[in-house]
């Protein structure tokens, strides 16, 4: 899942050249937040293998955005600002999405999901430019709502799934106190017993 969502972010930018510059936001961010929190209910520790895994995609983002900098640099007016904002956003979707990943917080998860809509829009304003006056103001301002609705679409989920862990904490502790009260009836050691068999099924210890 990890290797599909960062090689789709790429695809995404390219297939995207085609659509009105408002427009070109939309499917770039339901992938990034797809990806997203497609981990928010893996458990994933940031192991020395994870760490060497987002040390080695963000060097590759950082080679990527790199070599797409020299292609910039050969352009010139508005094609150059267009293809400097989509080597950026590039950057910022798979360093952000594999910062998301190794952390594994919702904590985190909503910092990149903040981070790569403000990539995005700079990305959508960046094209806007090849428009002028009224057109290019909406333009703008069509691209800023969708940054500010991807936004709150994270913190949604954000705020979702912070609700069901509490809700779930909730449900143990409520489990592990009917598991102390049967224990109520037993005396001695038999009690000490079936006490210390909660403590440890419901993480108590």
């Amino acid at each position: 899942m990890t290797t599909h969502c960062l090689r789709s972010v790429c695809t995404t930018i390219v297939i995207q050249r085609n659509l009105p510059p408002e427009e070109k936001m939309k499917p770039f961010m339901t992938t990034a937040l797809v990806c997203l929190f497609a981990f928010s209910s893996a458990t994933l520790a940031a192991t020395p293998e994870a760490t060497a895994e987002f040390k080695q995609k963000k060097e590759s983002a950082e080679k990527e955005y790199t070599e797409a900098r020299l292609k910039c640099d050969a352009m010139k007016g508005h094609p150059k600002d267009v293809c400097i904002a989509e080597a950026k956003a590039a950057r910022i979707h798979i360093v952000s999405n594999a910062k998301a990943t190794l952390l594994n917080t919702e904590k985190a998860r909503a910092k990149s999901a903040k981070e790569i809509a403000n990539a995005d829009f700079a990305l959508a304003k960046a094209m806007c430019g090849s428009q002028v006056g009224n057109d290019k103001d909406v333009c703008i301002k069509k691209a800023d709502a969708v940054r500010i609705a991807a936004i709150a679409n994270a913190s949604a989920v954000k705020k979702a799934n912070d609700a069901r862990s509490e809700a779930s904490s909730d449900k143990q502790d409520a489990n592990y106190e009917v598991a102390l009260e049967k224990c109520n009836a037993l005396v001695g050691t038999a009690k000490d017993m079936c006490v210390s068999a909660a403590k440890t099924k419901f993480k108590k210890m």
